[in-house]
C-alpha cells in the first residue's frame, strides 16, 4: 500500500500558510495597517472555509451521522482530523483480514500496439485511502488558487509599495508560492488520472520535475507582471482581473448552454437542482481562479457525467498561451511607460526581458513534459509537436490566399500587358506593310 505522503505535504502547506498569515496580520495590526490586515485575513480564512466544505462534500458527511466530525470542520480542524484518520487506516491496514474486497480492472500502457488488462483486488482500507488522497488533492487546489495565489500577489504588492521585504513576509511568500505550485501539480496529476481512468498510470520523477519547473516559472512571472502593472495603474488592474475572471467563469457555462443538455444528476443524490447549480458555480469559480494565474490542466465540461473534458485539445492550449503571452507583454509595456520613481534603481528593459523569457521557459518545460515525460503519451492521437505544426500550417494557410491572390493579379496584369504589347507590335507591322505596299505602287506608277 502506497504511503500517503501527499496528505502530509497538503497538511503541512495548509497549516504553515495559515499560521504565517495569522502572524503577519498581527504585525500589520500592530503597525496600524488595517487594510493590509483585513485583506491578509480574508485570503487566509476564505480558502480555509472552502477546504472544510470540500472535504465534507467529498466524504459525503452530510448524509452520514458524524456530528463530531462536522463540528471539527466548523472549528477549522478538518484537515488535521482527516490526516489522523488517514494514518490510522494506513498503519492498521493488513492486520485484520478484510471480509470484503473489490476487484478493479486496469489496462496497462500499450506496448507494440497491444494493451493487457490486469485485475487487482482493492480492500476497504485501500479504497478509503484513495478517497482521502483524492480529497486532499482537491483541497490543495482550492487552497492554492483561491487563497495562496491572491495572497502572494497582495504581499508582493505591499513589498513594492513599502520598498522593503521583511523576513516574515518573505517566508510567507515562499510558502504561498510553494502552495500554488503544488496545487497546480496536483491539478495536473488529477487531470491525467481522470482522463485515463481505465489505465494503470505511474508518474515518473522526471514528470514531476517538469511540471514543477513549468508551473514555477509560469506562476511566478504571472504574479510579478500583475503586481508591476497594479503598482503604476491601480485603477486599471480591476478591469484586467474582472475580464480574465468572468471570461473563464462563463466559458464552461456557454458551452453547456449551447449543448442544450440537462444538469448532471450524479453529483450528489441529496442535492436539488438549485444545490447542483450552486456546486457547479463553485466549480467554475475555482476554474476561473486557476486560469487567472496558469493553464488549468482540468478542462470543465458541464454536460458530461464526469464534468471533465477528456479530449486532448492542443489548439485550446496553444491559444491560451499565445493570448497570455501577449497580455503579459502588453501589461509590461504599460508598466514601462508609466513607471514611477519607485523603480528608479531597476533596469526596466532588462526586467521586462527577463519576465518574458521566464514565461517562454515555462512554455518550454510544458512542451518537454507533453512530448517526453507524460505518462500517457502513447495514448495521444497526436503529440504536441504535431499540434504545433498544425497551428503553424493554419497560420500559413491564413496568409497564403492573400499572397496567392496578389500573385494571380500580378500574373493577370503581366499577361494583359503582354497582350497589349503584342497588339501594338502587330499593328505596327501591318502599318509598315501597308506603307511598303503604297510605296511600291507609287514607284511602279
Amino acid at each position: 500500500m502506497k504511503f500517503p505522503g501527499s496528505v502530509l505535504v497538503s497538511l503541512f502547506l495548509f497549516v504553515a500558510e495559515t499560521v504565517a498569515a495569522l502572524y503577519l496580520s498581527s504585525t500589520y495590526r500592530s503597525a496600524g495597517d488595517r487594510i493590509w490586515q483585513s485583506l491578509t485575513l480574508l485570503f487566509a480564512l476564505l480558502p480555509c472555509v472552502l477546504v472544510q466544505f470540500s472535504l465534507v462534500f467529498i466524504h459525503r458527511d452530510l448524509s452520514r451521522d458524524r456530528p463530531l466530525v462536522l463540528l471539527l470542520h466548523i472549528l477549522q480542524l478538518g484537515p488535521l482530523v482527516r490526516c489522523v484518520e488517514v494514518f490510522y487506516i494506513y498503519f492498521h491496514a493488513g492486520r485484520v483480514e478484510e471480509p470484503y474486497v473489490s476487484i478493479t480492472k486496469k489496462r496497462q500502457m500499450p506496448r507494440d500496439g497491444h494493451s493487457e488488462e490486469v485485475e487487482k483486488e482493492v480492500g476497504q482500507a485501500e479504497g478509503k485511502l484513495f478517497t482521502h488522497r483524492s480529497a486532499f488533492s482537491r483541497a490543495s487546489v482550492i487552497q492554492a488558487f483561491l487563497g495562496s495565489a491572491p495572497q502572494l500577489t497582495l504581499q508582493l504588492y505591499i513589498c513594492v509599495l513599502q520598498q522593503e521585504i521583511a523576513a516574515a513576509r518573505s517566508i510567507f511568500m515562499v510558502l504561498s508560492l510553494l502552495s500554488i505550485v503544488y496545487g497546480a501539480l496536483r491539478c495536473n496529476i488529477l487531470a491525467i488520472k481522470i482522463k485515463y481512468d481505465d489505465y494503470n498510470i505511474s508518474v515518473k520523477p522526471a514528470a514531476y520535475l517538469c511540471i514543477f519547473l513549468w508551473r514555477s516559472f509560469e506562476i511566478a512571472t504571472r504574479v510579478i507582471v500583475l503586481v508591476l502593472f497594479s503598482s503604476v495603474l491601480q485603477i486599471w488592474i480591476l478591469p484586467v482581473v474582472l475580464v480574465n475572471f468572468f471570461a473563464f467563469f462563463f466559458y464552461p457555462w456557454i458551452l453547456f448552454w449551447q449543448s442544450k443538455s440537462a444538469l448532471p444528476e450524479n453529483i450528489e443524490k441529496a442535492l436539488s437542482k438549485v444545490g447542483t447549480t450552486i456546486v457547479l458555480s463553485l466549480l467554475t469559480f475555482l476554474y476561473a481562479g486557476i486560469n487567472m494565474f496558469c493553464w488549468s490542466a482540468v478542462q470543465l465540461k458541464l454536460n458530461d457525467s464526469d464534468l471533465i473534458d477528456k479530449s486532448q485539445n492542443w489548439y485550446r492550449l496553444a491559444l491560451y498561451y499565445i493570448i497570455r503571452f501577449f497580455e503579459n507583454a502588453f501589461l509590461l509595456l504599460m508598466w514601462y511607460l508609466y513607471k514611477t520613481d519607485v523603480y528608479m534603481y531597476v533596469c526596466a528593459p532588462l526586467l521586462v526581458l527577463q519576465l518574458l523569457i521566464g514565461y517562454c521557459i515555462a512554455v518550454l518545460f510544458m512542451l518537454v513534459f507533453y512530448q517526453f515525460c507524460h505518462p500517457c503519451k502513447k495514448l495521444f492521437s497526436s503529440n504536441i509537436s504535431e499540434g504545433l505544426l498544425m497551428c503553424f500550417k493554419f497560420f500559413c494557410f491564413v496568409c497564403k490566399p492573400v499572397t496567392s491572390s496578389n500573385s494571380v493579379e500580378k500574373a493577370d496584369l503581366k499577361s494583359s500587358d503582354d497582350t497589349d504589347d503584342d497588339a501594338q507590335a502587330s499593328y505596327k507591322a501591318s502599318e509598315s506593310q501597308n506603307g511598303n505596299a503604297h510605296h511600291s505602287v507609287s514607284s511602279n506608277a
